[in-house]
């Protein structure tokens, strides 16, 4: 049994004892010991007190001390005597042990009262200020009704209440508004609930404390900057372990319990805080400027003493947070797992219908009346909300950074002047464009009836966005918005080459791919990725790349998205100037949904070269008037497909047409006149997944589908592999929830060497492993079935998946409510295929896609039940 200086001794694997309380008590007890006879009976209460603050924990010191304190003063007050401490002592008695003791107490642990006057009443009792840490609730904040419907909720009906709050945090938003929001949030499946609950919370921070609106954005989309500005908090789970041992009191083992109970961070921090009654600290209330301040510090810490600066800021930021709930949000923002549904779109969104209702108190743009709004019909109430979201949505692809949409949202409101403020920009990446996925090559051709299109290779490599400047100064950035210069400084030293004369500035799109320079062999991505990726020299690139240049979209200051693609390809290619196996071109085929067996052998050639299949582009935004009557004949002989993909998004097939170019009566005419099908725009649309961009790989071709899954868990192997995770669960993302949703269990197409580095990658068993988790994280939904998995991973990576077909089952949750209420999808005998280097966790396949996918199939199986009847 360890001696309890031992056990009193710090939990952070520090040697150096904590100052307990006896500290403050030892120089007067042992004054006291010294001069009075060791039969007095203050002496031996005095070693007494020594003996208890060696063995009780400080809480139960102190309250003994409290306690022993009340019965004086209850004795004293029954007794005639003297009713000061002059009095008191007029004989010349010096004061015990135990009353010096007390008075020492109330000077050294209640520091913020002041010095007691020369005569203090004794009926003033003097207590050891235990803080509790539940001390001034928020009620007001507590209360707020957020998850009102926007057309009913009042901010100005809390806001001077809410002032008066904040008025000892100089008039700053504290914490506790979001932690509100996120509490209702989190609540809540509902998307309109979490899209109303947002809406709520931004329009009381924009007519309450405008100034707190940026940072209240970051927080809640669990960021603190855009992808391109390399500022991440660089926290591992040693500090929040750290931080919560030291704040809440708790040990290695008490922490471990929490975290095998529970798994998540925040719900750990939540129980810790809960327990925890007193401090001796009173917490200093956070707002919400000084929490994304605090995280800011936190990512620019370098260097040395970067460790501890952090750990005490993190330190901080625990102890100040009033409450358990409190505790449980700062802690998931710190390990970046805030999973509160409030991803980019629904904020977007929230944003756009905020500035439609509130305005800060020095603007004077003009708002929509709640009471006009309720008046109006569900279906006109959605198209005057989707044009503002359309505008807030094309702003934010264009330029994706809260720090630039925020203040000018402040200043103006949501208007067309938006569209101006938040357009492209050099050296800051817009989003790209993206591609819908085909079945198979006869669907393409379906949806294309009537139109010129291009076909091009897709090239198996990485996607590059090159920005250049009037000074010459390039950046490059990835699909994801990452910067990727200091990857390429070949590309870099290419651009003054590849510059045709008059081009000052401009911004480019194309495939970056391995390649051998001396005859044009193109390479897999995965010869690409054996790349370095920061600092690389000229001298000592040694996998040489090409550029395949597709698109332009910005030219010598000049936006280029509304042009049709015809002429921006047109441009790109008399502009710039060609060089073999280093810049060049995209191979493309003109066609039309005529040229049929033109375009499967310009597929197979694609193949035949290593590509992954081809993208099929619109070249114009009008049909091809000649091709008019084949399209009429076509689509009268084409079987009744459902509309794909997205049946869940008409009003952005609506309002396309209104922010693209100028043609856009004869475009809404067109979409008209051939029923439902949507307007193909040859436009680049930002950040959209449109019919327009149309992919058919090698995979879709065939009767095997493919998706993009996130490994989350595993289960344990058997017979010959017992040492390995096999089946490993997957999961698709939900980008509405932010949840991650199981779809299958996959145990096929893996290798030994795969099995081998996978346990090492996945390894519970290694004490300094960051790919695992103690238990099911709250942001995983999935029902058990057989049992739940033997280890959790953190979501890292995407895998591709082959499989047979899409089934409804009651053990996975992908997709649940899209296709059925009750059951979720999941896949018949999935297959691995490879890990998706070249994806992240947010570009895995998403709900709605899985659920278009099964509708397709749907719709697919009765006619190919009737041709086999017809065969026989």
């Amino acid at each position: 049994m360890s001696s309890p200086s031992k056990r009193r001794k710090k939990n952070d694997g520090s040697s150096q004892p904590v100052r307990k309380l006896e500290h403050f008590f030892a120089k007067q007890t042992a004054k006291a010991a010294a001069k009075d006879a060791p039969e007095s009976s203050d002496e031996t209460h005095g070693v007494q007190l020594v003996q208890d603050a060696n063995t009780l924990t400080d809480e139960e010191y102190a309250r003994k001390l409290q306690e022993e304190w009340n019965k004086e003063d209850q004795a004293r007050e029954q007794q005639p005597g003297p009713t000061s401490s002059d009095e008191l002592y007029a004989d010349g008695e010096k004061p015990t042990p135990n009353s010096a003791s007390r008075a020492t107490a109330v000077r050294t642990i209640e520091p913020e009262l002041t010095e007691c006057p020369p005569k203090l009443p004794l009926k003033q009792k003097n207590t050891l200020s235990l803080q509790s840490t539940a001390a001034e609730e928020d009620t007001i904040t507590a209360n707020i009704p957020f998850d009102q419907s926007p057309l009913e909720f009042d901010p100005a009906k809390y806001i001077p209440d809410l002032h008066r709050h904040w008025v000892t945090d100089g008039g700053q938003a504290t914490y506790a508004l979001l932690t509100r929001c996120f509490i209702l949030v989190n609540s809540t499946t509902s998307r309109i609930k979490i899209v109303d609950t947002l809406v709520n919370l931004l329009r009381t921070i924009i007519e309450g404390d405008p100034q707190s609106l940026l940072p209240a954005v970051w927080l809640a989309t669990n960021a603190i900057s855009p992808p391109y500005i390399d500022l991440e908090l660089g926290l591992g789970g040693s500090a929040i372990s750290k931080a919560l041992k030291k704040v809440c009191g708790l040990d290695n083992a008490g922490l471990k319990v929490l975290n095998n109970k529970y798994g998540d961070a925040g719900d750990v921090a939540f129980e810790a805080k809960k327990k925890q009654s007193f401090t001796l600290r009173k917490p200093k209330p956070l707002t919400i400027k000084g929490v994304f301040d605090s995280l800011v510090k936190i990512a620019n810490s370098k260097g040395n003493g970067s460790v501890e600066n952090k750990q005490r800021i993190v330190e901080r930021l625990v102890q100040d947070a009033r409450g358990a709930e409190e505790s449980r949000y700062i802690v998931r923002t710190l390990v970046q797992h805030l999973r509160i549904g409030a991803v980019k779109t629904t904020m977007l969104i929230a944003l756009s219908r905020a500035f439609m209702l509130s305005r800060p108190p020095n603007a004077d743009f003009e708002l929509r009346e709640q009471k006009a709004l309720a008046k109006l019909k569900k279906e006109e109430l959605a198209e005057v909300y989707s044009r503002n979201e359309e505008i807030v949505k094309a702003c934010f692809a264009r330029r994706p950074n809260y720090n630039d949409l925020i203040p000018a949202l402040l200043e103006i409101g949501v208007c067309e002047e938006l569209l101006l403020r938040c357009g492209l920009a050099m050296h800051i990446p817009l989003r790209p464009m993206l591609g819908s996925i085909t079945r198979d090559m006869g669907e393409m051709f379906t949806k294309l009836q009537g139109r010129d299109f291009a076909c091009e290779y897709k090239y198996d490599g990485q996607r590059a966005q090159v920005h250049c400047d009037e000074k010459g100064k390039v950046t490059i950035f990835s699909r994801h918005l990452e910067v990727m210069t200091d990857k390429y400084p070949d590309l870099v030293a290419l651009v003054p080459q590849i510059r045709g004369e008059g081009v000052s500035s401009f911004i480019l799109e194309g495939e970056v791919v391995a390649i051998d320079r001396e005859n044009g062999e193109l390479k897999t991505f995965q010869t690409l990725a054996n790349r370095a990726r920061k600092d690389v020299s000229i001298g000592a690139v040694t996998i040489d790349v090409c550029l395949f240049a597709f698109d332009l979209m910005y030219l010598n200051g000049e936006e280029l998205l509304n042009r049709p693609f015809r002429e921006r390809r047109s441009l790109l290619k008399s502009l710039f100037v060609e060089i073999p196996h280093t810049f060049t071109w995209v191979k493309c085929l003109d066609a039309t949904s005529g040229d049929v067996e033109a375009v499967q052998t310009f597929f197979q050639s694609a193949l035949d070269i290593k590509c992954e299949g081809i993208m099929v582009k619109i070249l114009d935004n009008l049909p091809n008037p000649d091709l008019l009557t084949e399209n009429v004949d076509a689509h009268s002989e084409a079987p009744s497909l459902p509309p794909t993909p997205k049946k869940k998004k008409p009003t952005k097939a609506k309002l396309k047409p209104k922010t693209s170019t100028n043609d856009d009566d004869p475009k809404n005419e067109e979409t008209k006149s051939h029923g439902r099908r949507k307007a193909l725009l040859s436009t680049y649309e930002p950040d959209k997944r449109l019919d327009s961009w149309l992919k058919v790989k090698k995979d879709y071709s065939t009767t095997s589908e493919t998706l993009d899954l996130i490994p989350i868990a595993a289960f344990h192997g058997s017979g010959r592999k017992a040492a390995w995770w096999s089946p490993i669960l997957l999961a698709i993302r939900n980008a509405e929830t932010g949840q991650l949703e199981a779809v299958t269990k996959c145990m096929s197409g893996f290798t030994d060497a795969f099995y081998k580095a996978n346990r090492r990658k996945y390894d519970p068993d290694d004490p300094h492993a960051v790919n695992v988790l103690p238990a099911k994280p709250h942001y995983v939904e999935y029902n058990g079935g057989a049992g739940a998995p033997d280890v959790w991973f953190e979501p890292r990576e995407v895998w591709e998946v082959a499989f047979a077909d899409l089934t409804l089952s009651p053990t996975y949750t992908a997709a649940m409510g899209l296709v059925s209420e009750e059951r979720g999808l999941s896949t018949r005998f999935p297959r691995f295929l490879k890990v998706r280097e070249d994806k992240g966790v947010e570009e895995a396949t998403e709900a709605n896609e899985l659920a278009d996918l099964y509708r397709k199939q749907e719709a697919k199986a009765p006619r190919r039940e009737e041709g086999e009847e017809d065969g026989e």
